[in-house]
């Protein structure tokens, strides 16, 4: 009895602790505390800083010089000259570079996508085991209560001179085993509560309470699961091509010639040995200059590269599209599979419950076939328990399916 009376506490402390919540609910506490989650957002945010860089000039170049010897002019000496210049890329060059950088960041922004619906997939992955392992517990309680009213009955059987002392032992290390099953099963309430604050980055003992029972699977044929295009990690190698294809012209345009604006002021010592007009008056000359690519072979190189990451990414995507549909039609079957072992199962329950109650009320006349009703009732608590793990793995098909097709509403 303290056997039970500490197992059930245990377990009466895990439902009374913590706050109700839904899987939904529990994904919302994920996408705001997840510590990898917000760290894909900043690399997201990041990105974009990249933008106004890639779209911005190159700072100008400002030169100082100095004549040790100044030059003699007929206006007097040069004694020293600042030089200003701008130099601007090829048209349309920085607005190239800014698509470029932009698409980057859309890459980011998807990886984030994916890098979400990882963590709901996990979340899933913890919380339907979980719901799994309470029901489990449910079944047990309802089995010991049950195994207790066996025991009454074949107390008084046996007083009544018709049952025997075997069947209360039956009874008894039945009761034993459904108790070290319950005692177990609470434990693995605690290190599954543990394991999904730990995702939804809280501390492992921070209070959780499920009050949700294991949906009932639908019927497959109102489920919208019929592509796997809105999955991030495609929509990111499209963006990889995108931007692939942008520095290819990016490279074109490296190669032409960039166009310099400038201004030159030189100052200008006065002549004392001659009086001229505009004697020492400072020298200011606009200038232009022009870059001259003529070493092509780099610029050929990175249009070469851009070309050659563009097929890397295209056959990239189609490899992971392949696998996203064989993923996609793998976890569809399963889905199927337990939907029809549910059906089987709920007729075998029916029809086990049916001849238990059969078998029970000759027992109760007759004090005979006691190992019989025992022997049922077990395969009715196997029969619970393998729907119960049906529907889980139902589920658990059904979020991979959520994963592969970015549904995550």
């Amino acid at each position: 009895m303290k056997f039970t009376f500490l197992s059930l506490s245990f377990c009466l402390i895990l439902s009374i602790s913590g706050f109700s919540q839904t899987l939904e609910g529990l994904f919302t506490v994920a996408a705001e505390n997840n510590p990898g989650l917000r760290g894909k957002y900043k690399a997201f945010e990041a990105a974009l800083e990249k933008i106004p860089q890639a779209q911005s000039l190159n700072d100008p170049n400002l030169s100082f010089g100095y004549f040790i010897s100044p030059v003699e002019t007929r206006l007097g000496p040069q004694r020293m000259r600042l030089s200003l210049t701008q130099m601007f890329p090829w048209f349309g060059t920085l607005r190239t570079k800014g698509e470029v950088a932009t698409v980057l960041a859309e890459v980011k922004y998807q990886e984030f996508l994916d890098a979400k619906n990882v963590l709901y997939y996990e979340i899933s992955a913890v919380y339907y085991p979980l719901l799994e392992t309470m029901e489990l517990m449910e079944i047990e309680k309802e089995n010991l209560q049950i195994l207790e009213t066996y025991k009454s009955i074949a107390t008084s059987t046996f007083e009544n001179g018709k049952g025997s002392m075997t069947d209360l032992l039956r009874v008894d290390i039945m009761n034993t085993n459904a108790q070290t099953s319950l005692d177990v099963l609470c434990k693995k309430v605690y290190a599954a509560k543990a394991r999904l604050n730990a995702i939804l980055g809280r501390e492992p003992d921070s209070p959780i309470e499920i009050d949700e029972k294991i949906p009932l699977p639908k019927d497959l044929h109102p489920l919208y699961y019929n592509s796997i295009r809105n999955n991030p990690l495609l929509e990111s190698l499209d963006l990889k091509i995108q931007a692939a294809e942008l520095n290819q012209k990016l490279a074109v345009k490296n190669g032409l010639p960039q166009l310099g604006v400038g201004i030159d002021y030189v100052t200008v010592g006065e002549r004392n040995d001659l009086l001229i007009e505009e004697n020492g008056k400072n020298v200011l000359m606009p200038t232009l200059s022009m870059s001259l690519p003529l070493f092509r072979k780099k610029y050929r190189a990175a249009e070469k590269e851009a070309s050659l990451l563009s097929e890397s990414y295209q056959a990239e995507k189609q490899d992971i599209a392949n696998r996203l549909q064989g993923s996609f039609h793998r976890y569809k079957v399963e889905m199927e599979i337990q939907l029809e072992l549910i059906d089987s199962f709920d007729r075998q329950i029916k029809t086990s419950k049916q001849t238990l109650d059969l078998l029970y009320s000759a027992y109760a006349n007759s004090g005979q076939k006691f190992e019989e009703v025992l022997r049922l009732q077990q395969q009715l608590l196997e029969y619970n328990k393998m729907k119960v793990k049906a529907s889980v793995a139902y589920h658990l098909a059904e979020a991979q399916i959520n994963y592969l097709t970015a549904k995550s509403d």
